[in-house]
């Protein structure tokens, strides 16, 4: 079984203690220990600051740039072992985890070409000068300058690789040391990604840390040249907003919390005509890939009232035709759920969905797996819900169920009422 270390001061640290147990979602195997106790996080952030933040202020921006070329090509070289380690940590089909890795190395990429257009030195004007007093000799211009601190990046269990890649690109390509923390549970890609980055030597000493697990009191070291950038639940980026140090440092804090999305089908549409199949392809596609755990997913999905039976009946077909299991095998294009957790809260979600709409189609947790043992594992079935009452329909996904899950409602353009609400519901989604 792997133990994950924290790469901190420019050295890999074991952490003490029992720590976390990462397993396979698919088997529920233990894989991995993670521990962050006895880190010291106030030397961590310092090391961060003082040694990362002097070598990347030292560079243009066009040489960072290059450093994040070289951490895309170092991503980008060990793709497969990257993508296996995905299904086994992560319950990804080889598709999903394509969408991960490849999403890492190709931000990283798209940053370094970013960099090549931007000035050859270590400030970003900020558009033009102009001329202070009556003189044109007294004339100023407004530039941008890296803050002096860390910038700590808390990641989602959803997106191990791009998530860990997306934020250090922009930090790093603006002169900022970055410590990420991934969530611990699907830690592994990350952890095997630091590694990577170590070993290739592509990075000035400091610009990157890594905490494998629990940030400990990480946070309570913040200051006011920090910046905090979290993924993840609404609740958990209150808690960090609110934290201590972030409120007396006035730390700049940045949260990509639960999103929802909606896809609408035009009255006009008409039933096998391409946009109808691309509107069911869609819809079906988001509650597959990564088992429905993105942002991006659509949760509400608008038809017309007289389409209604169309799409839900064509929708069943597709989600039918949804093979769940062992995400390692061929055969499967749906793997579980991240962890146990994960599904207790999307079985919990569907459970209170119900309570206003109503399963069409869908086995909650009682999945026979592919490849694998009923009874093992964090599966949890495709699952469409119909609410038709429009008193009803505020209440569908108020709260997200991050999981393989969508509902449909009708809407009937025929009445001003009807024409009014949807553009409300719409924009709250």
């Amino acid at each position: 079984m792997m133990e994950l270390r924290s790469w901190v001061q420019g050295k890999w640290v074991a952490g003490s203690g029992k720590g976390s147990v990462l397993v396979n979602p698919a088997t529920e195997e233990p894989i991995a220990t993670a521990s962050t106790e006895g880190v010291d996080m106030k030397a961590a952030l310092a090391f961060a600051r003082d040694v990362g933040g002097k070598n990347l202020r030292a560079m243009t921006f066009r040489q960072r740039g290059e450093v994040l070329r070289a951490m895309s090509k170092a991503i980008h070289a060990k793709r497969d072992e990257l993508i296996g380690l995905a299904v086994q940590n992560g319950g990804n089909t080889r598709s999903d985890g394509k969408f991960d890795v490849d999403g890492a190395w190709g931000t990283l990429a798209a940053y370094a070409d970013l960099a090549a257009e931007l000035p050859d030195g270590h400030v970003l004007p900020d558009g033009d000068g102009v001329q202070l007093g009556r003189s044109p000799r007294l004339w100023g211009d407004h530039v941008y300058l890296p803050r002096m601190g860390v910038a700590v990046h808390v990641n989602a269990f959803n997106f191990p690789a791009w998530g860990l890649a997306e934020k250090a690109a922009t930090a790093l390509l603006a002169g900022m040391p970055v410590v990420s923390k991934p969530a611990t549970s699907t830690g592994v890609v990350a952890h095997r990604i630091v590694e990577l980055l170590v070993e290739s030597g592509a990075m000035p000493e400091g610009a990157l840390s890594f905490l494998c697990a629990g940030a400990g009191d990480l946070l309570d070291h913040l200051g006011g040249q920090d910046v905090l950038a979290f993924t993840g639940s609404s609740a958990t980026g209150q808690t960090l907003r609110g934290g201590k140090a972030v409120i007396a440092s006035s730390v700049r804090v940045n949260v990509e919390a639960d999103s929802l999305n909606a896809a609408v089908l035009g009255p006009d549409v008409e039933v096998g005509s391409d946009v109808w199949n691309l509107f069911l392809a869609d819809v079906a596609r988001d509650m597959q890939q990564k088992t429905g755990q993105k942002c991006t997913a659509i949760r509400r999905v608008y038809v017309p009232k007289d389409r209604l039976a169309d799409v839900v009946d064509a929708l069943k077909e597709r989600l039918g035709a949804i093979k769940v299991g062992d995400p390692s095998r061929d055969d499967v294009n749906m793997g579980p759920v991240a962890t146990a957790q994960q599904k207790r809260d999307v079985l919990a979600g569907i459970d209170e969905l119900a309570t206003a709409g109503k399963v069409v189609f869908g086995t909650g947790g009682d999945v026979d797996p592919i490849g694998g043992q009923k009874g093992k594992g964090f599966f949890v079935s495709p699952t469409l819900l119909v609410c038709e009452s429009p008193s009803a329909s505020d209440a569908i996904h108020a709260h997200e169920v991050f999981g393989p899950v969508a509902t449909v409602m009708p809407y009937d353009g025929s009445g001003a009422r009807a024409a009014e609400r949807l553009p409300g519901e719409i924009a709250a989604a």
